[in-house]
């Protein structure tokens, strides 16, 4: 299996700088899209939310801007789930201009299962953990992307 295509979309002018590049707070606005687009495919749309009383919450994420994204310009996300346990995902979303390899921009994450009713962490719901563990199956053969567990700091 490939990467799972999760977000499409062109780069408005209101995303854009003085130079037409887009602005480093949109790329993280394109993959929390593309977070959306995982949780519709894991059962946790909003159906399923209300179903379950469950919902995601960011914990951490790390975003690698290694290309500029210009005004106009057509991209896509490409996600993958690194790993998983009974309330987490840690995901890689990769942005790429639509239909090519280059990589524009990675991001990482770790997201949390949350009971909206409890105010705190719950496993998931037996139904979307199927749909997580079918996922992670399902892209196993992919490779660890390379800006996946960076840190930052300074040599020295």
């Amino acid at each position: 299996m490939r990467m799972l295509t999760t977000y499409r979309t062109p780069i408005l002018p209101e995303w854009v700088d003085y130079n037409d590049h887009l602005r480093d707070a949109f790329y993280l606005l394109i993959f929390s899209y593309a977070t959306d687009a995982l949780m519709t495919r894991i059962g946790l749309d909003h159906a399923g939310r209300e179903r379950s009383g469950h919902t995601l919450y960011t914990l951490e994420c790390h975003l690698n801007y290694l290309a500029e994204v210009k005004l106009g310009a057509e991209v896509e996300v490409r996600t993958q789930l690194l790993a998983h346990d009974r309330k987490r995902l840690q995901v890689y979303h990769g942005l790429y201009q639509t239909g090519e390899e280059r990589l524009l921009a990675a991001n990482e994450q770790m997201l949390i299962n949350i009971d909206r009713q409890a105010g705190r962490s719950a496993p998931f719901d037996p139904a979307v953990l199927i749909a997580v563990r079918d996922l992670y199956e399902a892209q196993q053969d992919l490779p660890r992307p390379i800006h996946v567990g960076r840190a930052i700091g300074l040599p020295g």
